[in-house]
């Protein structure tokens, strides 16, 4: 087991790795935060979806990577708030990525949600990944 100090990154570099390794599935540890990010990632097609598995009294995801004829739907995922460096945002300023083809993820005070949704529900947060 890795020492997470940073959640958001932590999932990331998991997702990453699995991407670039070509692994069907990839494991992480549970958390609500990283619930809510899978649901947007499998709502917003960039992964198949995952599950619950109990690991010595720890529950973690297996997460179900996507492919699209054997590459990777994902082109690039970046960390953008990060815990030495926390970047805020009101909907009406959340980053564009690649005008609209990827997805802004913000933790509200509504949950976490994909841009579009925080920006039609007008409400801003922390800006904790971006996806293309």
């Amino acid at each position: 087991i890795m020492s997470v100090n940073h959640s958001v990154s932590d999932l990331v570099s998991i997702i990453k790795n699995g991407f670039t390794a070509s692994k069907k599935t990839v494991n992480s540890p549970a958390s609500k935060l990283r619930a809510a990010i899978l649901d947007i990632l499998k709502n917003e097609g960039y992964i198949l979806g995952y599950a619950v598995a109990k690991k010595g009294g720890f529950d973690s995801y297996i997460i179900s990577l996507k492919y699209d004829l054997g590459k990777s739907v994902v082109n690039d995922i970046k960390v953008v708030s990060k815990p030495g460096r926390r970047i805020y945002r009101s909907f009406d300023d959340i980053p564009v990525v690649k005008n609209g083809l990827g997805t802004v993820i913000v933790s509200t005070s509504k949950g976490v949600l994909a841009d579009h949704d925080a920006v039609a529900n007008k409400v801003g947060g922390e800006v904790l990944l971006q996806i293309f």
